[in-house]
């Protein structure tokens, strides 16, 4: 796949354009999140390619927001300082994995910038932005609005000295960071005080109808799967409300609003802006993708905890600017990848991540075709390392090295690594090969069609069908016996089972690219594109092949105890984890309790103002660009 042209729409072609989530800078990426978007959105972009379309595949960090600026505070680094290095800990995770971005780019550029700003402008010029103003903590020692998580002190119920200012961890209540007694930062110690702070919210509520007609129409015509259409059904069944867009933090996206100097825009908000943002950063002409949804259509990956930022925020924002914009055509969303019955957790050593895959010295094709056979497309699925050895020894080494392997070894050997004379048309009663030749074809069509419907597992089962296919049609068949006394059906034999090698290697190379590489290789041969059919010939008689070479090797089974407690993590550890499961849980039982006691708060005091909210709304002078 060239990198150095710039990859533009063509007129009168399918143009795809493709995102997978922006990962958050200050992790490290494990399995789950590698599949759940940027592998997964990898293997279309290198099908798409091989089909012939102008695909532009797009990703990159999303470093602003309040996490980026409290870890850099807590490490004595710069949020930008924090940025480079994660960066580079992302890129280098995913190009040992293969994956093949057209650009990989970051938020913290100028161009978001400029874009988000645009946005922004058009969506206050258009009436659906509003000031609201609340009340916060703040730590006055770091000059700083604090998140409720942010303030530590004696919890009023049980005088806990270590809860937080949503919750005490010993008795579970649920706590406002005002009730705590003592407070203090959690980051300087400094005792917050409550102060008035204003923030513009973007007016969902008003952009319903609009999303809904374009949700209705999008996710029919691409053919969304099912949990992406009813995370944004039972978004838009509820009722869209008006969300805050800007924080109280230096580092994000300026405000282009007189007063609001101080603030950025929320993370939440400013990250899907990312995309165009990034592409405008890969070329000049970043329009010609992101502005013209007759001739491009847009394919974007994720976890379905990403789902409502791209099928609501996004797309609202999209069209309260009243600007032309290629919108979200096809939704691609996983369910989550767990670790052998369990979470990944980095701190706890449990599971494997990006940066330890490398160190287990299996190569890249292997995790990549293990991770992408148990995708979690319609259910949650788990990394099991019986199964992963299984998938390398039974499925990729036995089935489909072997058939390649066994092939390019018997051609070297026996006909000094030329393709000996034989026609595709070559029939007779004791075989049926025009038969053969149809079944691939049939395999092929059913492929091209998972594939295009973004059925990423069952193209990859149509893969070793067709392998298995090959293994049958070598058996009995290929050996010196038949070389000697059925030349002719014997060279049928070897041209069409090289040819289907050759057809492997292309529609293998989504999923297993350096894998791919080495068939070609071995073939002699560069990679071709997915044909709509296969028709046995484009490795003809007199072509010299390579020297054969393994593609797998045997994983010992020994290695399943090694690597399960090695990365299984401690009972201690494993212990942390349950109590943490816990705490998540009470955590979003406080939440709602929360919401439900400030709307009837809210409601309450509407009524003794005799209508107005809790919340003042005001109108600002619009500062621009």
């Amino acid at each position: 796949m060239e990198k150095s042209k710039i990859i533009l729409p063509e007129k009168g072609k399918e143009n795809i354009l493709i995102t997978s989530a922006l990962p958050y800078v200050n992790n490290v990426p494990h399995l789950g999140n590698i599949v759940g978007s940027v592998l997964s959105a990898d293997v279309f972009s290198r099908f798409s390619k091989l089909r012939g379309r102008p695909t532009l595949y797009i990703c990159g960090t999303d470093e602003y927001g309040t996490a980026t600026e409290t870890k850099a505070l807590e490490t004595g680094q710069t949020p930008k300082e924090l940025c480079d290095e994660f960066h580079k800990k992302h890129k280098d995770v995913y190009d040992w994995f293969e994956i093949g971005f057209d650009y990989f780019g970051r938020t913290t550029t100028e161009q978001q910038t400029v874009i988000a700003q645009d946005i922004f402008t058009k969506l206050y010029n258009n009436g659906y932005l509003e000031e609201r103003t609340t009340v916060q903590p703040y730590c006055e020692k770091h000059q700083s609005f604090l998140a409720d998580r942010f303030v530590e002190g004696t919890c009023p119920k049980c005088d806990y000295n270590d809860a937080r200012g949503d919750q005490c961890d010993k008795c579970g209540s649920l706590l406002d960071p005002f009730e705590l007694k003592n407070p203090h930062c959690k980051l300087d110690g400094a005792t917050p005080v409550p102060r008035d702070t204003t923030h513009i919210f973007l007016k969902l509520d008003k952009l319903q109808k609009p999303v809904e007609e374009w949700f209705a129409k999008s996710s029919k015509e691409g053919a969304w799967p099912q949990n992406g259409i009813s995370i944004t059904n039972s978004w838009l069944t509820k009722g869209l409300e008006a969300r805050s867009i800007t924080r109280d933090l230096k580092w994000g996206t300026p405000i282009p609003l007189s007063g609001y100097e101080k603030k950025v825009l929320y993370v939440w908000f400013d990250a899907c802006i990312g995309y165009p943002s990034i592409t405008a950063n890969y070329t000049k002409d970043w329009e010609l993708w992101w502005r013209d949804p007759d001739n491009v259509k847009l394919y974007q990956f994720m976890g379905k905890d990403n789902v409502p930022f791209h099928t609501v925020i996004f797309p609202g924002s999209q069209i309260g600017t009243g600007d032309k914009w290629t919108r979200l055509n096809h939704l691609s969303t996983t369910e989550y990848l767990n670790y052998e019955n369990g979470k990944f957790s980095k701190s706890r050593g449990v599971g494997v991540f990006g940066d330890t895959a490398q160190e287990i010295g299996v190569p890249p094709s292997v995790w990549r075709y293990y991770l992408l056979a148990n995708r979690p497309e319609t259910g949650d699925t788990q990394f099991d390392w019986t199964a992963f050895i299984s998938a390398n020894n039974t499925e990729l080494l036995a089935n489909f090295g072997n058939f390649v392997n066994r092939i390019i070894k018997f051609v070297n050997s026996k006909c000094g690594g030329v393709i000996p004379d034989f026609s595709s048309e070559h029939t007779e009663e004791s075989f049926d090969f025009p038969g053969f030749i149809a079944e691939i074809n049939s395999l092929l069509e059913e492929y091209v069609a998972d594939l295009q419907a973004v059925r990423l597992r069952a193209g990859l089962r149509k893969i070793l069908e067709i392998s298995a296919k090959g293994n049958l049609f070598l058996q009995g068949r290929l050996d010196n016996a038949n070389l000697a006394e059925h030349p002719e059906r014997t060279n049928t034999v070897i041209g069409l089972a090289l040819n289907l090698c050759y057809l492997l290697a292309s529609i293998s190379s989504p999923y297993v690219p350096s894998t791919a590489v080495s068939i070609n290789e071995q073939l002699n041969a560069p990679l071709a594109n997915i044909p709509e059919k296969w028709s046995p010939g484009a490795l003809a008689s007199g072509h010299k092949i390579g020297k054969a070479a393994y593609l797998f090797t045997t994983i010992k089974p020994e290695k399943e105890k090694e690597w399960r407690e090695k990365y299984g993590g401690t009972q201690e550890s494993r212990l942390k984890e349950e109590q943490d499961k816990a705490k998540k849980a009470a955590d979003k039982a406080r939440d709602k309790e929360r919401k439900k006691a400030r709307k009837e708060a809210a409601k309450s005091e509407s009524q003794a103002k005799g209508g107005d909210t809790a919340e003042s709304k005001v109108e600002l002078p619009f500062a621009g660009l």
